[in-house]
């Protein structure tokens, strides 16, 4: 199995490129984003790869991070969600934009990448938003957020770990702080945590 190539771009056409490595051309597929990260021909990159093995043929899946990476792998893990439409989604969002549309239930972000539809960015948003808290650019949830809370009354918790999710999401504390507040007093005292974020989400998102 390749984990990864280190060579020359040689040849990158819509959906992919040839990399060049000691005289081997490989055929590697990639999303968008990650062809514009490559370097211009004939300058040397390294691509980390996953290996796909079906009956009929070894398709090589190039990405030039890894958090692309692993959203591939979770992505594929889904019903009805094949490489072609994981590198789809990985084109139009992301990683951390990928992270907020699951967060916030943003069906029409998703829908934006070719070939998914309502269906099938719902059974995304269900199956996957409890499990961005593990992922790359995801709102990890840590030790020390929770040991920094301990003494924190429940909704004073929620609050403090929706903030600490957002900033990880990419925002900054001060705004995202604000949006926690207007969505607090929204919801009132019993909000939890997902509708903090989820609700959020939606204040910070561009109008």
């Amino acid at each position: 199995m390749i984990g990864k190539l280190t060579g020359k771009l040689d040849t990158p056409f819509e959906g992919g490129c040839i990399f060049d490595v000691n005289g081997v051309g490989y055929l590697v597929a990639c999303s968008a984003r990650t062809l514009a990260a490559l370097p211009q021909p004939p300058a040397t990159g390294s691509l980390l790869v996953e290996t796909v093995v079906r009956e009929d043929a070894i398709i090589l899946y190039g990405f030039a991070e890894a958090a692309e990476r692993d959203w591939f792998r979770l992505l594929t893990g889904i019903q009805g969600v094949g490489p072609k439409l994981a590198l789809a989604l990985l084109s139009t969002l992301s990683p951390a934009d990928l992270a907020r549309a699951l967060m916030a239930g943003d069906k029409g972000a998703l829908s934006r990448a070719p070939g998914v539809g309502a269906k099938l960015a719902i059974r995304l948003i269900s199956e996957l938003r409890e499990r961005v808290g593990a992922m790359p650019t995801g709102p990890a949830f840590a030790a020390g957020v929770a040991a920094a809370a301990v003494d924190l009354a429940p909704g004073d918790r929620a609050t403090a770990d929706a903030i600490s999710a957002l900033t990880n999401l990419g925002w900054k504390r001060p705004e995202a702080a604000a949006a926690v507040a207007r969505v607090a007093e929204r919801a009132g005292e019993g909000a939890g945590l997902e509708i903090l974020i989820r609700e959020a989400l939606k204040d910070l998102a561009p109008r």
